[in-house]
């Protein structure tokens, strides 16, 4: 018989009784929904985050994106959650979810800055008897090889006094489907008494918890979601440049193999990939295989067909202009959306603003129009003093060019298709074929 640990049944029961305290580190895209539910849940939340001013919105019930409404905020204060700057009040929690960015470097490596400060800025104020969870997106061997160790060091033992979990993230912004507690939550954990503990912790979340046998394999599955997201997407978009040389509406093909009722599933193409974690995290396996001598050839050509479509459709952009007697340097255009997709305020990696950039490069004067950003955003490799412009049939009719990057519902097609001078659509929003509209 298993000799049962203690601290792992006191943390337990604290979790089944709702007496845990949970700490959220990072209030972003993951970390404010993961607050929220956790709140909803019955549970003393606690949420911080180096970003002042996210946390004095929190405490006034103001939220600070466009899917998630004030009233959810309110509703989690007023059920015992608070914002904090204030990484020693992580000492008071019982559980502390780690869910912080992994971007890339400009040399497309894993840049894990926000997740070792992050346990590096914990570790002081770690106890006895708490459960560390780590939740951003990363390579196989992340928690084992960089949590684990700096754990340690600190005298706890991982599975005796520290209980530690890789729990990925698995968000979708303005998916109105399926939310944190729908979306089923993959487990790994160090020892079986930190994956005991961890699904405990999530059950009384989420409606279904998968265990798995370890956190490497907990990573690689995360890995694996968004490898599949961004190879089929890279194939597509493949497709659509043939299928473009050859004349042939490949939405169109798109709709018909979609009626074959097994073994397809139809993914879309676009003018390129964003969000935070299809266009980054396939690069985070690339380069540990290459630590096991492996080449990803596969996920590397994905990477390389998406990465190449914004200069596809500037391409499509100067190529329609030409056909009017325009050049590119001079024209005035007109980018429909800069989130990475509809319906939402994320900017983050979003092929819209590669697109821009790249078209004010070749002398454009690039001006937008997005109901969900009415101000540019700071990005780290684009920069615009520019205001979202309304869209009104005489404000459109001032451009040479609308370019559709972004298919928000809020936008007035018909409006745009009456007043535009030239469209270039990289979305499919335009299903016929009309002499003004050039489908990208």
């Amino acid at each position: 018989m298993t000799e049962r640990n203690p601290r792992a049944d006191l943390l337990i029961e604290r979790v089944r009784t709702h007496k845990a305290g949970i700490g959220v580190i990072g209030l972003g895209y993951v970390g404010l929904p993961l607050v929220l539910r956790f709140a909803e849940a019955g549970f003393r939340v606690t949420g911080l985050d180096i970003d002042k001013e996210k946390a004095a919105a929190l405490n006034e019930g103001r939220s600070y994106f466009a899917h998630i409404p004030d009233s959810a905020v309110a509703a989690a204060r007023s059920a015992a959650f608070e914002a904090t700057t204030d990484f020693s009040s992580a000492h008071e929690q019982d559980a502390l979810i780690i869910c912080v960015p992994t971007p890339l470097s400009v040399s497309r490596e894993p840049d894990l800055t926000f997740v070792i400060d992050t346990i590096e800025s914990l570790l002081p104020y770690l106890r006895a008897g708490q459960l560390v969870s780590l939740e951003s997106t990363s390579y196989p061997g992340t928690t084992e090889e960089e949590l684990k160790p700096r754990i340690e060091r600190r005298g706890f033992k991982v599975g005796t006094d520290i209980f530690l979990c890789f729990s990925p993230e698995r968000e979708d912004p303005g998916n109105r489907q399926f939310n944190t507690r729908t979306i089923p939550k993959l487990c790994g954990a160090s020892t079986p008494a930190c994956l005991e503990v961890a699904v405990a912790l999530y059950r009384e979340a989420v409606d279904r918890v998968v265990p798995m046998s370890s956190t490497r394999a907990a990573e690689m599955a995360k890995l694996l979601e968004n490898i599949h997201r961004a190879v089929n997407i890279g194939l597509v978009n493949e497709m659509k440049l043939i299928a473009d040389r050859m004349n042939i509406d490949i939405y169109e093909v798109i709709r018909a193999a979609a009626t074959k009722p097994f073994g397809f599933v139809p993914y879309y193409p676009g003018p390129g990939l964003g969000g935070h974690c299809i266009p980054i995290d396939p690069f985070y396996l690339t380069w540990k295989a290459r630590q096991y001598g492996i080449h990803t050839r596969f996920i590397e050509l994905a990477g390389d067909i998406n990465s190449a479509m914004p200069h596809w459709v500037v391409n499509k952009v100067a190529d329609s202009l030409n056909a009017h007697q325009k050049p590119v340097k001079g024209s005035r255009i007109l980018v429909l959306g800069v989130a990475y997709k509809k319906n939402i305020d994320d900017t983050r990696e979003s092929p819209a603003a590669e697109i821009m950039s790249i078209l004010a490069g070749k002398g454009a004067y690039v001006d937008y129009s997005d109901p969900y950003v009415p101000v540019f955003p700071r990005m780290r490799r684009h920069a615009f003093h520019l205001r979202s412009v309304p869209i009104t049939a005489d404000r459109v009719a001032e451009y040479d060019l609308v370019l559709i990057a972004t298919n928000h519902d809020a936008f007035d097609y018909q409006l745009i298709r009456e007043s535009a001078r030239l469209i270039v659509d990289a979305r499919g929003v335009y299903r016929d074929s009309v002499p003004h509209i050039v489908k990208a």
